[in-house]
């Protein structure tokens, strides 16, 4: 199959009318006392925050920022961790015609300057002193920045008491202004292989986005029928898939709260806490739940029944998936009874470990293994993955309730349309695709065609307009043999491993495949200890021929994956992962291949000495 359209229905096909910022009235004016969202206090307790508190809150803000200068059209900066107050700013800003630009909390102080530069951003909200640093840094040279607001030093309340004596009436009459045409927000995309460009995303863009996702998934927010729909939102809100869940959050109902750590001692407390129906995630949040639940069990001395458990959910969720397609018969008698005991030994901690109630969830932002989301469905967690760019405003493709084919990231959204062109380019067409690029005609010129959206990524249509995602077009290496190979597979392949953190192919021009790997350390620490090792130095780690034993295990598997051309013939472990603070990651954990490759360059030359 070449092309997918998913079909909108009647009321889907309806146009966008208003803005973002309409939701916040509307749902306080329809049901006041409904809880929009959760918020912790200063004694770190959940509180609940109506939908008529929240209005009033963006009113208050909206007033303080006009007082303040801020004007229809005007692009305001939030450099920000996900707080409560990121998404205040942005439905105050709304509210009154802004444009928000987000930035990733761990932008350099040129990153910082090329964004706030190309956007010509006349304000910014930053999170803490050191944000604010960062920018003071690089003012000079924005004659355009005319304020810095600190969210640490309380400038929620210093922009309430400077809008305290403007009239509600001047806000509502900049909110009548705004329409499904006008600019939301310009997000920059990660620039893993350039200077990032400026995603113009309008209100039209997000309210399409959200609504095509409520109406075809509402289902999948509950953890049963009948009950409050609730998430914990910990994506980071200065990129696409955050802001999407943001937005459709609140255009959906869905009371929601902030967590602004993606690690684990944090996380998993506030999952428990909030106690959330379904979340929004990216696989590398799954895969830490996995490895944390099967580290546990190894120091409880129950490594085998772990496993064991495994791979029964594997088995069941496989034979409930070839049921749904009319291949299979279902869980055997024998199958249901096991799975039943593991239910109860281990799936339901692993359901603990995530608050308990949810059953479900969506992941996006990279490729998530099969057997992870087999895992996971067997253990009474159906995940729901998808795919989209920044440019088509988060999710163009996903798997539908009904029907889940693992390994995929599912059909077009309703109203979306899906393309594989002839050279297995990816292009996607839909009201979510997003305006151009800013100030950069040429990028936009090269990505839009007649309204469709060249991705850059390569993927395949099954014969029910499932997508699969197999590569990047910039990404494929051609060996000095002339054999191209997509090293997106075997990078996935190699990382399953508990033990290997990130994982990088080479080979352009070179006469075979090779890979550096680099180490969970967490994970090291666990493996080190259930062996009765000391911990050595990072450069002598490296060296331990048992680890080096089980990283060639990842490899191998990997392999099998691939012709004998596109294997990895030698690998080499890193002392230290990449890091975005070396410029070796994108803000969103992508790998910046070029800049690694010269960061390395000394090791990559060894792997391919005779």
């Amino acid at each position: 199959m070449r092309e997918f359209t998913n079909p909108a229905t009647e009321r889907e096909s309806e146009p966008p009318v208003g803005g973002l910022a309409d939701t916040v009235f509307d749902n306080a004016r329809t049901d006041p006392l409904h809880i929009a969202l959760g918020r912790k206090d200063d004694q770190g307790k959940w509180r609940d925050v109506t939908a008529a508190e929240f209005r009033d809150e963006v009113v208050a803000l909206a007033k303080g920022l006009l007082a303040q200068g801020v004007r229809f059209g005007d692009r305001v900066a939030i450099m920000s961790r996900t707080r409560y107050e990121w998404t205040l700013f942005d439905f105050a800003l709304w509210t009154i015609g802004a444009q928000v630009v987000p930035i990733y909390p761990t932008s350099s102080a040129e990153q910082c300057f090329w964004m706030l530069h190309d956007a010509e951003v006349t304000s910014a909200v930053v999170e803490h002193e050191d944000h604010a640093m960062t920018i003071a840094t690089v003012i000079g040279r924005l004659p355009r920045l005319r304020q810095l607001w600190q969210l640490d030093a309380n400038c929620v309340r210093e922009l309430y008491d400077a809008g305290a004596h403007l009239d509600d009436d001047v806000v509502h009459r900049h909110r009548a202004a705004v329409t499904p045409e006008s600019t939301a927000t310009v997000i920059y995309t990660s620039g893993t292989t350039g200077r990032p460009k400026g995603c113009v995303l309008s209100h039209g863009n997000f309210m399409f986005e959200a609504d095509a996702v409520i109406r075809r998934w509402e289902s999948v927010f509950h953890s049963k029928k009948g009950d409050e729909a609730s998430t914990l939102l910990f994506l980071p809100l200065a990129h696409v898939f955050g802001r999407m869940v943001e937005v459709a959050a609140l255009r959906g109902r869905v009371r929601f709260g902030h967590q602004p750590q993606l690690h684990a001692a944090a996380l998993l407390p506030d999952l428990a806490a909030f106690r959330p129906t379904f979340i929004l995630a990216v696989p590398y949040i799954f895969e830490k739940v996995f490895n944390s639940a099967r580290r546990k069990a190894e120091k409880d001395g129950k490594a085998t029944p772990f496993e064991k458990a495994v791979d029964v959910a594997v088995k069941y969720a496989d034979a409930l998936e070839a049921k749904a397609w009319g291949i299979g018969p279902g869980p055997s008698a024998g199958l249901r009874m096991q799975h039943q005991l593991f239910d109860k030994l281990v799936y339901s901690k692993v359901r603990a470990a995530m608050g308990g109630r949810i059953r479900n969830a969506m992941s996006g932002g990279s490729a998530m293994d099969r057997r992870l989301g087999l895992f996971f469905a067997g253990a009474g967690v159906q995940i729901y993955e998808g795919y989209g760019l920044t440019e088509s405003t988060a999710a163009a493709t996903a798997n539908p309730p009904e029907r889940t084919r693992y390994g995929t990231v599912g059909q077009a959204v309703p109203g979306v349309s899906v393309h594989v062109a002839d050279d297995g380019e990816v292009w996607l067409h839909g009201g979510n695709v997003f305006q151009g690029y800013l100030n950069n005609p040429k990028a936009t010129d090269e990505t839009l065609h007649d309204g469709w959206l060249a991705t850059g990524d390569l993927g395949s249509l099954d014969e029910d307009g499932y997508l699969t995602i197999t590569g990047r077009k910039k990404e494929i290496l051609v060996t000095s043999g002339g054999k191209s190979v997509s090293p997106g597979v075997l990078e996935e392949r190699v990382r399953d491993h508990p033990l290997v953190n990130q994982c990088i192919v080479v080979g352009n021009d070179r006469p075979y495949i090779a890979a550096l790997v680099t180490l969970d350390q967490e994970a090291v620490d666990h493996w080190l200890q259930m062996r009765g090792k000391p911990r050595p130095a990072p450069a002598e780690l490296v060296h331990d021929a048992d680890l080096e034993t089980e990283v060639r295990r990842a490899v191998v598997a990997a392999n099998t994956l691939v012709s004998q051309a596109e294997s990895i013939r030698t690998f080499r472990i890193l002392a230290q992962p990449f890091t975005e603070e070396h410029g070796l990651l994108t803000p969103s954990l992508k790998l910046k291949r070029k800049a690694i490759e010269k960061a390395y360059e000394h090791e990559v030359e060894a792997l391919y000495r005779s």
